[in-house]
């Protein structure tokens, strides 16, 4: 019988240790970029050095190992129960490995639980019902500096000239990166969200980070947009870690939502450098982590 504990505290262990192949492809085209010697490069190539010691010894890639997000599509028979129970003991099993730090702080009374459970959303779990026969749980862990450096708008936006356009969400975008500088561990990943309301585009904006590095809206004017905010990003020169430099976002992937004729929300969620995320995929007794 498969045991989903294991299975899931194998997805936190490679999730925590283990960058994805398409995140690490492009760092290491950043570094080709940048020039010899430069800071920017120094940078980007101790990144890459870190990145091959915490997958040799199953270390975290970060001592920030972020909030667990958990997005769940199952079939009838794992019930949202048994699910959270399983995640929620995966989890507390990983801190205890130190595959997790510490990081579920109660906001009122400052205590840290110990064990990466705190209320109903720490873990964050989302839960989407599925016919198939097939569960998948894709895990991704949002370090603080990253989630902090995130930002909505309400256009239009008069101080920005952004109106309700995608001229206005392009502006609103490459105002989020100058503003983060590199306080979000550049060089990042840019989810955006056009519509829904504050907490929906907010969802959003962090669903998009699941897709691979690369890919492109359907829509050809929002991949263009898409394109031209990387492009347009990286000639701000803010650079890996704010050091200066040609790689500062490394990808944009923006999705629309459905909205109010009242509001028009634009939410950019940054990703650092350390983009870790993975997906477990159950069919019957076997399992996969991709």
């Amino acid at each position: 019988m498969l045991d989903l504990n294991a299975a899931v505290l194998e997805l936190i262990r490679l999730t925590s240790t283990s960058l994805p192949a398409d995140v690490e492809k492009e760092l290491k085209s950043a570094s080709q970029i940048e020039e010899q010697g430069s800071t920017a490069r120094d940078a980007l190539q101790t990144i890459l050095q870190n990145i091959d010691i915490a997958r040799q010894n199953s270390t975290p890639i970060c001592q920030d190992t972020g909030t667990p997000i958990f997005y769940v599509r199952h079939p009838e028979k794992f019930t949202a129960p048994f699910l959270t129970s399983a995640i929620r003991g995966s989890v507390a099993e990983a801190t205890s490995r130190s595959l997790l730090r510490p990081n579920a702080v109660d906001a009122i009374t400052g205590r840290n639980s110990g064990n990466n459970l705190g209320d109903k959303y720490f873990p964050v779990i989302h839960f989407e019902p599925c016919y198939e026969d097939t569960l998948k749980i894709d895990l991704m862990l949002k370090g603080g500096g990253c989630e902090n450096v995130g930002r909505q708008y309400s256009l239009p936006d008069l101080q920005l000239n952004a109106g309700r356009d995608l001229e206005g969400v392009r502006i609103a975008a490459l105002d989020a990166v100058f503003q983060a500088q590199g306080m979000g561990c550049a060089p990042g990943f840019l989810g955006i969200a056009i519509g829904g309301d504050r907490s929906t585009s907010y969802l959003a904006s962090k669903e998009v980070f699941l897709e691979l590095v690369g890919s492109r809206h359907p829509d050809t004017a929002i991949g263009e947009l898409e394109a031209r905010i990387t492009r347009e990003a990286n000639q701000l020169g803010i650079g890996p870690m704010g050091f200066g430099g040609k790689s500062t976002i490394l990808g944009t992937r923006i999705t629309g939502l459905h909205r109010l004729p009242a509001s028009f929300f634009v939410t950019v969620s940054y990703m650092c450098w350390a983009f870790r995320r993975r997906r477990l995929t159950i069919t019957g007794e076997s399992d996969l982590i991709s």
